[in-house]
């Protein structure tokens, strides 16, 4: 198999050491013969910004990356996303969910005991039931909502059981009801990281996804996607994560040292590649 590989930041700030080792490593997993794509994951327009995309490009090439063109900006594919809700939509498989984090925050302490996944509680069902007419006046009236998948229907209609492969920790049962009703989009953000990232994946024909370990379970709910939309199902490589002499690993929110910074002050390409283990 001919790999193909993608590396998808999201400009919301500089990349640090840990985005250097997982480009590096994809760039590796893709080898010679294979294929290393670059995607933009930019549909948080509220955090993302234009000059941080010119920055990754810059960042990248200066580690002497090199990527196909053109790179896949999902900020200019929105209506692909919407044509992926639609269809999950006319299947039954969404509904609109009206509830604020403080609605949920109240029925999830009222119910007591709710099942809890990667993201937190679950979801506990408020909107779940509503009818079609309520949905349709509320969204006419302008309230905001978010797009959730109905989780037990998506299980009954996807053929399972489902499984996955991931290169380091071997064959994976898939169980994404882990996450309950997810949100795949919301009414000012029109997708979710989940939903853009599964269908970028089967569209740009990547065939192994490599991420950080921290991302693993959601590799269940793509799962879970790919069955739904009959997408390809590729095979997946979650790394470990890079840490800092504090053992945490590197993060834009804690200001992590840049890449840009340590270029600035002098040192190498090589050297940086030294610090992730891809001299």
């Amino acid at each position: 198999m001919t790999a193909i590989t993608r590396f998808a930041p999201s400009p919301t700030g500089f990349l640090h050491l840990g985005h250097a080792a997982s480009a590096l490593f994809s760039a590796k997993q893709a080898g010679p013969d294979g294929r290393f794509l670059l995607r933009i994951e930019d549909i948080d327009q509220t955090r993302c910004r234009p000059g941080y995309i010119d920055a990754i490009y810059e960042d990248l090439g200066w580690l002497g990356l090199q990527w196909e063109e053109p790179v896949r900006i999902q900020s200019q594919h929105f209506s692909d996303y919407q044509q992926v809700l639609d269809r999950l939509t006319d299947a039954g498989l969404l509904y609109p969910c009206f509830c604020t984090r403080k609605d949920i925050q109240s029925e999830i302490e009222r119910i007591g005991n709710a099942p809890h996944g990667p993201d937190g509680a679950h979801y506990p069902g408020t909107c779940r039931n509503c009818s079609k007419s309520e949905r349709a006046g509320r969204m006419a009236a302008g309230e905001s909502y978010a797009l959730r998948l109905d989780m037990g229907r998506a299980l009954r209609q996807a053929d399972g059981p489902l499984s996955w492969y991931d290169r380091k920790a071997g064959k994976q049962d898939a169980t994404p009801e882990i996450f309950g009703d997810v949100v795949l989009a919301r009414k000012d953000t029109p997708t979710s990281y989940h939903l853009s990232v599964t269908h970028d994946d089967h569209l740009q024909g990547i065939n192994l996804v490599t991420r950080g370990e921290d991302l693993f379970f959601a590799s269940h709910l793509h799962r879970l996607l790919q069955e739904l939309l009959s997408y390809d199902v590729p095979e997946y490589h979650h790394h470990g994560l890079l840490t800092g002499p504090d053992g945490k690993r590197f993060a834009k929110r804690d200001k992590s040292k840049t890449l840009r910074s340590m270029r600035e002050e002098g040192m190498t390409a090589v050297e940086v590649m030294a610090l992730t283990g891809f001299a």
